[in-house]
C-alpha cells in the first residue's frame, strides 16, 4: 500500500474500527479496512494478533479523519 494514495490512520479491534468506518462514511470519506488476521485465516494460516484491523484514508483526507479518530477517543 505504500503506493497508494492511502495512509494507515489507525489500528484497532473490529468494534473501534467499524464505529470509526462509519462516522467517515458520513463525511463522505473514501477508506479501506485491512485485516492480515482474517486474510491469513482464510488463507489457512493463523495470525498472532487476531481482531486487530488497519484503517486507511486517501492522502487528502488525513486530517479530517485524525481529527474524527480523537473525537471518539473523548
Amino acid at each position: 500500500m505504500s503506493d497508494s494514495a492511502y495512509s494507515k490512520i489507525f489500528t484497532g479491534n473490529f468494534i473501534l474500527v467499524q464505529k470509526i468506518a462509519t462516522l467517515l462514511e458520513e463525511q463522505n470519506i473514501k477508506f479501506i479496512i485491512r485485516d492480515e488476521s482474517e486474510s491469513g485465516r482464510l488463507a489457512g494460516f493463523c495470525a498472532p494478533i487476531d481482531g486487530l484491523q488497519d484503517l486507511y484514508v486517501e492522502e487528502t483526507s488525513v486530517e479530517k479523519a485524525t481529527e474524527i479518530i480523537k473525537s471518539t477517543q473523548e
